[in-house]
């Protein structure tokens, strides 16, 4: 490129996808420490109903906790991916950036930066596709979750309603 003004709008590009990146990281950060706090608290859930014996429905609440620590544990491990994702991304789009300035010298590298800003907007895309699958296995996981609610509602019920017959 002869021109410095269009190399430097040429690196602008990449780094509107390098912010996107960030933001993406940022948000599906909070979102595997939103996983974490949870399976905490389920695990200290799931040690008190071994413990205590007097817990009501204490089977159904431990078959309960058990399913959704096997869910969390499948969040996690896609949140885990979709950031690797992301991660990958940012090194890819951030290379493509500093290639551009090496174009203007090594005018053979002409193509390195677009190979790059592709290969980091598929894996940018890539990681998106995780966080819709997440996404959609985190609202099934809380459906299933109110359905046991309800669920143990019924059982508290019946029970109520037991006790009162004559």
């Amino acid at each position: 490129m002869d021109n410095p003004l269009s190399l430097l709008s040429a690196m602008i590009t990449p780094a509107v996808l390098i912010s996107a990146c960030g933001t993406l990281i940022m948000s599906t950060s909070m979102r595997l420490a939103r996983i974490v706090d949870r399976v905490r608290d389920l695990s200290s859930q799931i040690e008190e109903l071994f413990i205590g014996d007097s817990t009501d429905f204490a089977e159904q609440r431990r078959a309960e906790v058990e399913r959704q620590l096997s869910v969390h544990a499948r969040r996690g491990k896609i949140i885990q991916n979709a950031l690797t994702g992301f991660y990958i991304s940012l090194g890819l789009l951030v290379a493509a950036t500093v290639s551009i300035g090496f174009t203007a010298i090594i005018q053979q590298a002409a193509w390195l930066p677009a190979v790059l800003g592709i290969l980091g907007t598929i894996s940018l895309f890539y990681g998106s596709v995780l966080l819709i699958a997440e996404t959609r296995l985190a609202l099934r996981s809380v459906n299933s979750e109110m359905q046991f609610t309800l669920h143990l509602r019924d059982l508290y019920r019946q029970r109520s309603d037991d006790n009162n017959l004559p």
